[in-house]
C-alpha cells in the first residue's frame, strides 16, 4: 500500500517500551472530543427538518440559525481539543506503527483513514491563529471595540470550523483506534518481555544451585583413631 506524500515512510520499529509512549495520555481526550462533534452533528440532525418544509427550505430562518450556531460553536470546542492533542497522538501512531501494519491486519484500513488528517488539523490550526490575530488587532487599533465584535467574528470562526469538525469525525476515530491498538500492543509486548526475562533469570538462579561445589568434609574429632593406621 502506497503512503500519503503528506505521512512519513513507515519503518520497522522495535517494540516499544510503554513508558516510552508518552503520548497515549491524550488519547482520552480524542476519544472525548470524536463523541462530541458526533453529538453536535446528531443534535443538529435531530432539528434541522423541524425548521424546514418538505423542500428543504427554512420556514423559521432564525430557529434554524440559532441552532446552526450553536451547533458549530460546540463542534468547534471539539476541534479545539484535537488542536491540542491531535498532532502529537498522530505522530506517536505513525512512530509506532511497522510497516506490516500499513499492508494488513487491524491497523492497515485505520491507518489509510489517516491520510489527509494532517491538512484538516494544519486548516483548523491556521483558522485559529487568523482569528486570534483578529482579536489581538481589536485590542490594538480599536480599544473596546472587542466585546462588541468579538462575539460575531467567533460566530464565523465557528461556522468556517465546521467543515473541519466534520472530517474530523469521520478520521478522528481512525486515529484513536489506531493509538489505542498500538498501546494495548506495546503493553502485551512489554509484558511478554519481562515474562520471558523473569523465567531466564529463574532457569539462570536454578543452574547456579545445582552446580555448587560440595561442602569440603567436616575435620575429625580430637583424639580420633587415623583411619588404616594399626594401633
Amino acid at each position: 500500500m502506497s503512503v500519503s506524500p503528506s505521512s512519513p515512510a513507515p519503518t520497522e520499529n522495535p517494540p516499544a517500551a510503554t513508558e516510552d509512549l508518552a503520548w497515549r495520555k491524550h488519547i482520552p481526550a480524542l476519544a472525548a472530543a470524536v463523541a462530541g462533534i458526533r453529538e453536535a452533528s446528531d443534535a443538529w440532525d435531530a432539528v434541522s427538518d423541524s425548521f424546514c418544509d418538505t423542500d428543504g427550505w427554512p420556514v423559521d430562518e432564525q430557529g434554524y440559525e440559532d441552532a446552526k450556531v450553536k451547533r458549530d460553536a460546540e463542534a468547534w470546542r471539539h476541534v479545539e481539543v484535537f488542536l491540542d492533542h491531535g498532532p502529537e497522538v498522530l505522530a506517536g501512531v505513525r512512530a509506532t506503527a511497522r510497516s506490516a501494519d500499513y499492508a494488513e491486519g487491524p491497523l492497515s484500513e485505520d491507518l489509510r483513514w489517516l491520510r489527509g488528517i494532517d491538512a484538516t488539523l494544519e486548516h483548523a490550526g491556521q483558522l485559529q491563529r487568523e482569528w486570534d490575530q483578529i482579536l489581538a488587532l481589536m485590542d490594538a487599533s480599536m480599544p473596546g471595540s472587542r466585546q462588541l465584535y468579538e462575539g460575531r467574528t467567533k460566530e464565523e470562526r465557528n461556522a468556517d470550523g465546521w467543515h473541519y469538525a466534520d472530517e474530523l469525525a469521520i478520521r478522528g476515530p481512525a486515529l484513536v483506534r489506531a493509538a489505542e491498538h498500538l498501546v494495548r500492543r506495546a503493553d502485551a509486548e512489554q509484558s511478554a518481555h519481562t515474562t520471558r526475562a523473569r523465567a531466564a533469570l529463574a532457569r539462570s538462579a536454578s543452574g547456579l544451585r545445582g552446580t555448587m561445589p560440595a561442602s569440603p568434609p567436616a575435620p575429625s574429632a580430637p583424639g580420633a583413631p587415623v583411619p588404616g593406621r594399626s594401633r
